[in-house]
């Protein structure tokens, strides 16, 4: 460094400048001069060198399932994209069904109740799923995937119609029976069965994002992991919302 200023102050001493202001020059120059010779010789030693090859080693970062840790995954996995899995696709396809039944059963509100905290909680809860619908199906038709998931066990069929039959199937869905019966009712009837449905309906979308996150390989695409933790989320803030609800509702009751 001491070498490299040296130089750089006899080309100044060398240059047309007057001879009486040479002293002043080299001296305000010198504080940049010391800079540059200090990049330099950090950029070019050995030591340096070694040090951004270590830090530009990428650190590879599996996310975790809701409340699970983050894994650290070796270097090698980082060319490695992961494959579509299965278990995604049909995550997808279920929770499309799920999502419908919820939404018809926000539909029901206006005609039954008058209770204004139903009616607020129906209007966002039918909005979110109806958004995370359309989400879903864009995923997979991105990827060249069916919207519905064909009848289990029936490999070729068609796939099935959204009929409160199929639905009945996945995780939490209400049955034929539980949906007439909430059709049936009015006041504080009605509030009282779909609160009970609702938080049913929800805890089976909670088991349907766990089932995910415990498949082997499943979880893995970028957006529908973060799409499967906002639900899980949403939905779990939803429930202790409800059960507050219903608390109320049957303490009002009981007046």
């Amino acid at each position: 460094m001491k070498i490299f200023s040296n130089v750089w102050i006899r080309l100044l001493y060398r240059s047309s400048c007057p001879r009486k202001i040479r002293p002043a020059l080299v001296f305000a120059a010198l504080p940049s001069l010391l800079l540059v010779a200090s990049a330099f010789t950090y950029f070019f030693s050995p030591t340096a060198h070694a040090q951004n090859t270590v830090s530009a080693k990428p650190v590879v970062v599996q996310p975790g399932a809701p409340g699970k840790p983050s894994v650290k995954l070796p270097p090698s996995t980082i060319a490695k994209l992961p494959p579509r899995s299965q278990a995604e696709v049909e995550f997808m396809q279920g929770m499309i069904m799920h999502h419908s039944q919820a939404v018809e059963m926000t539909a029901m509100i206006a005609l039954h109740t008058e209770n204004k905290d139903l009616r607020s909680l129906g209007a966002r809860i039918s909005s979110s799923q109806s958004d995370e619908i359309r989400f879903m199906r864009r995923w997979l038709a991105a990827r060249g995937e069916p919207v519905s998931m064909p009848m289990p066990g029936m490999s070729g069929m068609p796939a099935m119609n959204m009929t409160s039959e199929s639905m009945a199937l996945m995780p939490g869905m209400l049955t034929p029976e539980q949906m007439e019966a909430l059709r049936n009712a009015k006041d504080i009837e009605f509030n009282n069965l779909f609160l009970t449905g609702m938080i049913q309906h929800h805890n089976g979308a909670l088991t349907m994002v766990k089932d995910l996150f415990d498949t082997a390989g499943a979880g893995q695409d970028a957006e529908l992991f973060e799409f499967a933790t906002d639900a899980d989320n949403s939905q779990r803030a939803e429930i202790r919302i409800m059960q507050t609800m219903l608390e109320k509702e049957i303490s009002e009751e009981k007046r």
